[in-house]
């Protein structure tokens, strides 16, 4: 399409400019200051859908349909304080109707005697660069678990295979590493997942209680039961029961379950007759169950029927390369939550919570950095916002430990992300990091990474 001369060419723009313009795959347009634009280069056409000849002439939000248009108006905010706007993230509505993401770049535009003229704004489809994290991120998600360890990898490789088995799980893991979490995924994945997630803390009610609460009661059971009340087993039916702290249920309290699995039939307090579920059964526990069996505190039959899928979940210490990754998760979710705009968290402060031990797994990640936010209210999370526990024990580690424990993780992180890209040829990500063959496997051996069976130079030659 030619180049409107008239209309489309900045104030002061020469023919070489425009032709620069014209050649760059970046979207730029200008306008003046009644918010019409004066000028809209190719790659603005390609993106918007706009032609040009549209496009001139009318005002900016009639036009570039952003995100930012209402509130956050990037090129208005330059316009104000005459500061430059770069790379803000955010999407336009393009002439199909479809979400594009982009991220936007603004500047103040003057005459030749330094008068403000208007504004230009350059905006860059990033699109493919979308699509490309949507994908990368899919490698190390499933559901709604994220991570990017190869203990968790593990996990993540057999879960699908599990999600369509109708057999009992067991899930073990430390306090805080995820075991609902986990539970709820199996679910999601499974054929159950249209049906009810129920889930049970057997650790937070009595044994009396409890017995209730999973089988419930008809009226007249005892004092006070008026009405018949369904209990958990019942409310899962067609769906999922999670019973959390299997280990903390007494012997007596053991052997109804193990009916319940072994049968599929249980009955109610005050019932004549049994009842049938049909509930998927997913068990978990912080404790040593087989240790448990072993001194007669949890029945072995039982321990055999829980036991028949078992997944066991590191805790946060032997994962912390996922840190600055659950990091920046936390930090997306409280920004929605607490409406803030904490752009994320400063090298040092990173490298103190990849240094503390976590007794308290990913819960107290989560806790750390929920704190943080309570006292940021502006820039990166520092050091002066985490837990007085945390900086506490970095300052009584020692600094050196600290960072040199930090320069560890993050270097298997960039070795890991470089063997990734290469589809595991440890020649071609020695070349990208620019360092010898022999020095990426010492470093490799000393970080404990491990490669496939096959490496990326066997899958090539197969293709081949």
């Amino acid at each position: 399409m030619p180049v409107n001369r008239d209309r489309g060419k900045k104030p002061g723009a020469t023919a070489p400019t425009d032709a620069i313009l014209e050649s760059i795959s970046d979207g730029v347009f200008t306008v003046d200051l009644e918010w019409r634009i004066t000028s809209f280069n190719r790659a603005a056409e390609e993106i918007t859908g706009m032609s040009r000849k549209e496009a001139i002439g009318r005002l900016c939000p009639e036009v570039f349909r952003s995100s930012m248009c209402e509130a956050e108006c990037a090129l208005r905010r330059t316009l104000e304080t005459g500061k430059p706007v770069i790379g803000r993230s955010g999407f336009i509505i393009d002439a199909d109707g479809a979400r594009i993401p982009i991220s936007v770049s603004t500047a103040v535009l003057r005459d030749a005697g330094g008068r403000v003229v208007g504004g230009a704004e350059t905006f860059r489809d990033l699109s493919e660069v979308e699509a490309l994290r949507r994908e990368l991120e899919g490698k190390f998600r499933i559901g709604d678990l994220v991570s990017r360890s190869p203990l968790m990898q593990k996990v993540f490789e057999v879960l699908p295979a599990i999600a369509a088995s109708p057999s009992t799980v067991l899930i073990l893991g430390e306090t805080g590493t995820g075991k609902e979490l986990v539970a709820r995924t199996i679910h999601s994945l499974s054929a159950q997942s249209k049906g009810p997630f129920v889930a049970v803390n057997c650790g937070a009610l009595p044994d009396t209680l409890l017995e209730s609460e999973l089988f419930g009661y008809k009226a007249g059971a005892f004092t006070g039961a008026t009405r018949d009340k369904p209990g958990r087993f019942a409310m899962a039916g067609g769906g999922t029961l999670f019973l959390d702290e299997i280990g903390e249920v007494s012997p007596a309290l053991q052997v109804r379950l193990l009916r319940v699995l072994q049968e599929r039939t249980y009955e109610p307090l005050g019932a004549t007759r049994s009842e049938t579920t049909d509930a998927r059964i997913i068990v978990a526990t912080n404790k040593d169950l087989a240790e448990q069996t072993r001194k007669g505190a949890f029945r072995e039959d039982l321990y055999y029927r829980v036991n028949v899928v078992r997944i066991e979940l590191p805790p946060l210490r032997r994962r912390k390369e996922d840190i600055p990754f659950l990091v920046e998760q936390f930090v997306a979710r409280f920004n929605r939550l607490q409406r803030k705009t904490v752009p994320g968290i400063a090298a040092e402060a990173l490298s103190l919570l990849m240094a503390h031990g976590w007794p308290g797994n990913i819960r107290e990640l989560e806790n750390a950095i929920e704190r943080a936010f309570i006292l940021c209210n502006e820039g990166d999370i520092g050091i002066g916002h985490l837990p007085e526990d945390l900086t506490a024990h970095g300052a009584a580690a020692g600094a050196d430990s600290d960072v040199r424990s930090a320069h560890e993780i993050l270097d298997a992180r960039v070795l890991r992300a470089a063997l990734e890209r290469n589809a595991f040829n440890r020649l071609a990500a020695a070349k990208e990091l620019g360092i010898h063959k022999t020095t990426l496997f010492r470093r490799m051996k000393k970080l404990g990474i491990s490669l496939p069976e096959q490496d990326g130079r066997t899958r090539r030659a197969r293709i081949r």
